[in-house]
């Protein structure tokens, strides 16, 4: 798993070419994907991660041409536009794991925008035979699957229903309700 990176104007942190370098290239990789972008207000010191991102009126899904940075500036077209959209951000936040770009605008310093792939992206975690634990919580039950040798422990909070069809799956055959995990 990555971290976010960030690229910001007139930072001193020696990785920002590279940060924007990495953004740039990610950014580019859009061409001909359909994409989500939505604007959000913001306050001091936000987390984006504590934005409600729910879709709203004015978010907008289209197909994206011509995604590139030039300078510090975002460019791009949405498909069958002639016209050219542009951002010149204060502050870029690339997210890999969710594949969501944060621009912050210089002109509009109380807005992020988001960007990011329109599609939902699961990541899949392979635990091979991992330590398994368990408790209850009124009528919830909390299994935590542990991998010491990756390092990760997954906590899954079930309700009754979900117990029944773990123990379902468990016991029988599972052959009809597998799902594509190639995806």
């Amino acid at each position: 798993m990555m971290t976010k990176i960030t690229w910001a104007t007139n930072s001193t942190n020696p990785n920002n070419p590279h940060h924007l370098a990495t953004i740039q290239e990610w950014w580019a990789s859009l061409d001909g994907k359909e994409v989500t972008l939505a604007q959000r207000l913001i306050g001091e010191n936000v987390n984006v991660s504590n934005i409600n991102w729910e879709p709203q009126r004015f978010d907008e899904k289209f197909v994206v041409e011509k995604p590139q940075i030039r300078g510090i500036t975002v460019f791009w077209y949405k498909q069958d536009s002639d016209v050219e959209r542009n951002l010149t951000p204060e502050k870029l936040e690339f997210d890999a794991d969710t594949q969501k770009l944060y621009i912050y605008p210089q002109s509009q310093k109380q807005v992020v925008v988001r960007i990011g792939l329109a599609t939902v992206q699961f990541q899949t975690i392979d635990l091979q035979d991992p330590l398994i634990v368990g408790t209850s919580i009124g009528e919830k039950r909390i299994i935590l699957l542990r991998d010491k040798q990756q390092q990760i422990d997954v906590k899954l909070t079930l309700s009754p229903q979900n117990i029944s069809k773990l123990i379902e799956i468990c016991q029988g055959d599972i052959s009809s309700q597998s799902i594509n995990l190639e995806k």
